[in-house]
């Protein structure tokens, strides 16, 4: 795969939610908060931000949300059931974007109740039109909405790639199934500091 150059490069930034990484957030207590911590995540996230608006690739944001109306995110599969009612609640500080990392005003956030971004948000069409042909994907967590999504993102033809340490799951174990076996014929894998390099390229 030739490396992609930003004019054809978007950012996508999946889950950097208070209720999914922040040390406050509903899931705190299931290491979620210390393994983004331990990733530096919100840190990573950001530069590679700067490195995007400071270039020409474009950024999206996709949110989880869970709204008020029982049923509405379905409990077909644990990882529905997870999202109990309380969290992620749409409106709530749990569902916002972290405040480092908040969205500029020419920043798409495409909320969901699925994992994947490709499943119930318009971004196929959106990248698309913007000539769009590769995925440098961040965010939370890694072995679920993250990974969901760039499988989804590899089977719209789309070259995906994931930045293993601006990405976090519920513990490092997660992580390293997730970057090491379950995405290795999927999508390529670098660095915060190789794709900071490669945006500004």
């Amino acid at each position: 795969m030739t490396s992609p150059t930003s004019s054809t490069t978007a950012v996508l930034v999946i889950d950097m939610q208070n209720d999914t990484v922040h040390a406050d957030g509903a899931y705190a207590a299931t290491g979620a908060a210390a393994h983004a911590a331990e990733q530096n995540v919100i840190a990573n996230v950001s530069s590679i931000l700067q490195a995007a608006r400071g270039g020409a690739a474009p950024v999206f944001y996709s949110r989880i949300i869970v709204y008020p109306q029982p049923g509405l995110g379905g409990d077909n599969a644990p990882i529905f059931r997870m999202l109990a009612p309380d969290t992620f609640t749409a409106g709530s500080w749990g569902a916002q974007i972290v405040d480092d990392l908040s969205p500029r005003a020419n920043e798409m956030v495409l909320d969901r109740t699925r994992m994947s971004v490709f499943n119930g948000t318009g971004i196929d069409n959106m990248l698309r039109n913007l000539g769009v042909t590769e995925l440098l994907v961040v965010g939370a967590w890694t072995n679920m909405a993250v990974e969901h999504t760039i499988r989804d993102a590899a089977d719209h033809g789309y070259n995906v790639t994931i930045v293993t340490d601006a990405t976090s799951s519920l513990s490092a174990d997660w992580q390293h199934a997730a970057v090491n076996f379950a995405l290795t014929n999927i999508a390529a894998a670098i660095d915060t500091a190789t794709a900071v390099a490669r945006l500004r390229g």
